[in-house]
């Protein structure tokens, strides 16, 4: 009998179990969020103000839910990031799913697969029909630890595992990167937590590591 549990629900422990996800605490496997990242130009910097002014906005009215935070703040992130020029473009709702055997051998047998995992993708950037980057936006009220399992729980879903996977989690407020290589075994990373709430504007770090995710993946 095969189980279905929705990608939603699933937890980090259960992924470590299941599929031997491990997390690395080595600062030299994710680099890229911090390393020769590129510089933003005083437009865009003006731009990205006037992105953090409208969220803050927008939000002493009413919590923002998910559709409004892709349209206040993820859509503009996006454009100035490239990801809406070729060789990238974006996929939405994209179904999604795994079982064990498909990260061990990438496909699914189910006939052998007692639990498999689905979940819709809210916002999905593929070069050449191939997943590399998959950005999630949750709830305002949510926490980011709540939506990095399901962002993870994508991830290991990447057809192609030489090449490593990232993602961006956001509930509008908040934004934090993860990576994961399925290599000899499934290792992930975190960055730093970015905020909206300091004086600084954050989305200007935001936007970096966008761009320098992009150069990765071009």
């Amino acid at each position: 009998m095969i189980q279905v549990i929705q990608a939603q629900n699933v937890t980090l422990a259960y992924l470590k179990k299941k599929f031997a996800l491990y997390k690395s605490e080595d600062e030299q496997f994710f680099t890229e969020w911090f390393d020769s990242i590129p510089e933003n130009s005083e437009l865009e910097k003006q731009y990205l103000d006037r992105v953090k002014n409208n969220y803050l906005n927008v939000l002493e009215n009413a919590p923002l839910l998910e559709e409004a935070v892709k349209l206040v703040v993820l859509s503009p992130l996006l454009d100035l990031a490239g990801f809406y020029r070729p060789p990238f473009y974006i996929a939405t709702e994209e179904s999604v799913e795994i079982s064990e055997s498909f990260i061990i051998d990438n496909e699914v047998t189910t006939e052998d697969t007692k639990e498999i995992i689905k979940g819709k993708i809210d916002v999905l950037v593929l070069q050449d029909r191939l997943w590399l980057l998959i950005i999630e936006s949750k709830r305002s009220s949510f926490s980011l630890a709540k939506a990095i399992p399901q962002a993870l729980t994508y991830m290991l879903a990447n057809p192609q595992p030489d090449r490593p996977t990232y993602s961006l989690v956001m509930n509008g407020e908040d934004f934090q990167f993860i990576k994961l290589i399925k290599q000899d075994k499934l290792m992930y990373a975190l960055s730093d937590r970015f905020t909206l709430y300091r004086r600084e504007n954050e989305l200007y770090k935001v936007l970096n590591i966008l761009k320098k995710i992009g150069q990765v993946l071009n």
